[in-house]
């Protein structure tokens, strides 16, 4: 038999359980969607397209079995985070409902921290990245005296560093 042993750091278990737990919970909300559903951490996004009218139909019958379940489930749906992205040319913009609320549309939207406006285009995201950049160069420029590349360098590269990495990868894998 093994031997008790202090841990000096860890997940608290009942987050872990309690994550795998919402996972199974959630697991059958995509039971008789016929779009492409996507689900996220906190997140679930409804993808379709509409180049018929029985495509917009199935969005919409899609969204009502969605909003079934969350009232079976007894889960509420924030409405006032749903929207709408109309992608493509010549988009019809069709307007989709999730329980008695229509739902507002929206000319970019943000997937996994990545804006994306409907025509693809990430321009957003660029000026956003470059923005956050300076902005902590700002701060260590009014924080640390020295001008030397040995100390202002290490102090931009640990925040700015990951963040860089990420949308390079992203831009340009």
């Amino acid at each position: 038999m093994s031997k008790w042993r202090s841990v000096t750091n860890c997940v608290t278990q009942g987050l872990v359980l309690a994550l795998a737990l919402f996972n199974i919970f959630v697991s059958n909300m995509d039971s008789g969607i016929d779009c492409t559903l996507s689900k996220f951490a906190d997140d679930t996004k409804l993808c379709g397209a509409v180049n018929v009218l029985e495509g917009r139909d199935a969005i919409q019958r899609d969204l009502d079995r969605l909003e079934r379940w969350a009232c079976v489930n007894f889960m509420k749906v924030n409405k006032a985070k749903c929207k709408i992205l109309h992608m493509g040319r010549g988009n019809a913009k069709h307007n989709y409902r999730l329980g008695g609320e229509w739902i507002e549309s929206s000319p970019e939207g943000e997937d996994l921290g990545v804006l994306v406006d409907k025509k693809l285009n990430m321009t957003w995201q660029f000026a956003l990245a470059a923005q956050k950049a300076n902005h902590i160069l700002g701060c260590i420029k009014r924080s640390v005296t020295s001008r030397s590349r040995k100390v202002i360098l290490p102090l931009y590269s640990a925040p700015m560093g990951p963040h860089l990495e990420y949308y390079f990868q992203l831009w340009g894998p």
